[in-house]
């Protein structure tokens, strides 16, 4: 066990394979101890089938295995004469599968082998500090809620969003401000004259007029962009704009980031509204936007033609 000790909770998949292994093994030499011809991966179409006759889908359904694996050990059962399969008489289309006489009568003689495999579980539990079995059922329902492999993307979010630094505009970041914003619509969209004036002049555009813009920098690089634009407005204080994030950057929270950085700035400054407009092909902005609390508002002009949503955020 000194590997495991040495890798870690990472390998946990390689080690209850080889926990697997060593019980599988255990269980062949149980069925030759009892003298009942099964191989161990047979025994849950067995048991099932012991039950009553099933089609290999419902089987697979009851058991949790694909339809090839179920089939693939239909056929290798059959070939030992421990089951039969029949057309159904409501649907010709289906085969149902039955224990054969031979099978049944192994139902019979297992019946010990039952009874002395589920006391030696238990001994085996008893003796253990904690509870294996109710341990791999909350494993189960727990994985069944979500991935392992969902836990590992949101992991991987949060370290490499650990790595995000949000900083204020600078000059020196006029170049990535313009060519990320281009780069993100001109993907999707067009290009517009009301972008080229905020992305070709965002001091006299956005700055001086009492906006500010964020940069989000990735190993110090600009990988994301967002402005708040100050309006003229009865209704909105601030419009949150020219969100943009690189492509080989996304799925870092860059965008969450800098949506949040916007919102404290905008409270900071006495904001009570902020307004945005967009497009509902962006599934993934607007669901970033909801998740920020925008709701979606309707009624308002627009400078651009892609724009089919408009959404406000109060404070």
């Amino acid at each position: 066990m000194e590997f495991f000790d040495q890798i870690g909770k990472m390998a946990i998949g390689s080690r209850l394979r080889l926990l697997t292994d060593k019980i599988t093994t255990d269980a062949a030499d149980i069925y030759k101890l009892y003298e009942i011809d099964l191989q161990p991966k047979w025994f849950p179409v067995f048991h099932i089938l012991s039950n009553g006759n099933f089609t290999i889908t419902e089987i697979a359904q009851q058991i949790g295995h694909s339809h090839p694996s179920v089939s693939k050990i239909v056929t290798e059962m059959a070939k030992k004469g421990l089951i039969i399969e029949k057309k159904d008489k409501q649907d010709g289309r289906k085969n149902v599968v039955s224990l054969s006489k031979k099978g049944k009568e192994l139902t019979e003689k297992i019946k010990d082998q039952y009874t002395d495999v589920t006391n030696a579980v238990e001994a085996i539990l008893s003796s253990a500090k904690h509870d294996l079995w109710k341990a791999i059922e909350e494993w189960e329902f727990l994985l069944n809620q979500k991935s392992l492999y969902r836990y590992v993307i949101e992991q991987k979010k949060q370290r490499e969003s650990a790595l995000v630094n949000i900083v204020p505009y600078e000059p020196i970041y006029a170049e990535a401000f313009k060519k990320l914003n281009e780069e993100w619509i001109s993907t999707f969209f067009k290009m517009e004259e009301a972008d080229y004036k905020a992305l070709d002049h965002p001091k006299e555009y956005i700055l001086d007029k009492g906006g500010e813009i964020f940069v989000a920098l990735y190993n110090e690089e600009p990988v994301g962009v967002c402005a708040l634009v100050k309006m003229n407005d009865p209704l909105y204080d601030y419009e949150l704009a020219k969100m943009a994030v690189s492509p080989k950057a996304q799925g870092k929270n860059i965008g969450w980031l800098l949506g949040q950085a916007i919102i404290d700035k905008a409270k900071a400054l006495g904001a009570k509204t902020i307004y945005l407009e967009s497009n509902t092909d962006l599934k993934a902005a607007i669901n970033l936007y909801q998740k920020l609390g925008f709701k979606k508002v309707i009624g308002r002009a627009t400078p651009y033609e892609r724009c089919n949503i408009q959404m406000e955020l109060r404070f």
